[in-house]
């Protein structure tokens, strides 16, 4: 079924389909064809925070990019909002699409399960693109936190709070949101609304305040997994405003293949605001991954 781009109409080729997956059900929109191209979304999106890269991906990648649980169309569960359980629940995806494995590209709460499949699970994932995230209590992102974590992340973890506050307010609350992620230049209106009606209604609001409110466990699962394994996957770390180059720092100790970039004048939703420079940098990496023939493709 066709979907509606940035300026309203289809985004070409791109069909949303319902999956079992780690005991929920997944909505997931699928396009193209090739080396599989996973894309975890963040915090307050769906998988439409990539519509503006998917034309180009798709060009030589099967593009994936499934709604987080409890977001977007995906099931409103009661719990498993953990990165562990989250990192399932991509695996569950890929299993139910015949991918064995599939490049990764995560932002913002989409990071830490990006992070634990690729520990946890490294044959499924060939390459490991992360942005815009921080990895709970790793080192290296003191200076991003000397003043504290966001305001926000203390808001959402107290039950039942950001709920009774959010409520019948959430088109202002999501737009304050997408307007500070792009610096101010906003996103597409038809993105935009999107959004804003994926995170209304009180049960919506408490699915995504869950992911915050698991990140205690989370924390912990990332210590885990950091003590006892390594990224062993060529990976990417992207930084823009304001976590710049903190998720590199985080990731250097544990990676053995690292590239980190950062992009100037630039937002924290990277894939609405400033997409080119974001392609410049990914369709490179992915090529570099991809079997030959894939990659011969590409190039002509």
């Amino acid at each position: 079924m066709p979907n509606p781009s940035a300026t309203g109409g289809p985004v070409p080729d791109v069909t949303l389909r319902r999956v079992a997956a780690n005991g929920i059900e997944a909505n997931v929109a699928v396009a193209g064809d090739g080396p599989a191209v996973l894309l975890l979304h963040g915090f307050p999106h769906t998988w439409r925070v990539w519509t503006e890269v998917v034309p180009d991906l798709v060009r030589h990648h099967r593009v994936i990019a499934p709604d987080l649980r409890g977001l977007g169309g995906s099931t409103r569960a009661a719990d498993g909002y953990d990165a562990a359980s989250l990192a399932a629940d991509a695996e569950g995806v890929l299993d139910a699409l015949g991918e064995e494995s599939a490049a990764v590209v995560a932002i913002d709460a989409g990071v830490p399960p990006a992070f634990m499949l690729a520990m946890r699970r490294p044959h499924r994932v060939r390459r490991l693109v992360l942005m815009e995230g921080t990895l709970g209590p790793l080192p290296g992102a003191e200076d991003f936190l000397a003043g504290g974590p966001p305001w926000w992340f203390g808001f959402h973890s107290v039950p039942d709070l950001a709920e009774t506050v959010v409520a019948g307010h959430e088109a202002d609350y999501i737009g304050w949101f997408l307007t500070a992620g792009t610096r101010g230049r906003g996103v597409p209106r038809g993105i935009r609304d999107d959004f804003v009606r994926a995170y209304t209604g009180r049960d919506a609001l408490r699915c995504a305040f869950s992911h915050y409110r698991a990140a205690p466990d989370s924390a912990r699962q990332i210590l885990d997994a950091a003590a006892s394994s390594r990224l062993t996957m060529p990976t990417l770390a992207i930084g823009a405003q304001p976590v710049g180059d903190a998720l590199e720092r985080q990731l250097r100790p544990l990676a053995d293949d690292l590239t980190g970039r950062l992009i100037e004048d630039c937002g924290h939703i990277i894939p609405l605001d400033r997409p080119r420079e974001l392609l410049a940098l990914l369709m490179p990496f992915l090529a570099a991954g991809a079997p030959a023939t894939d990659r011969q493709a590409a190039a002509s």
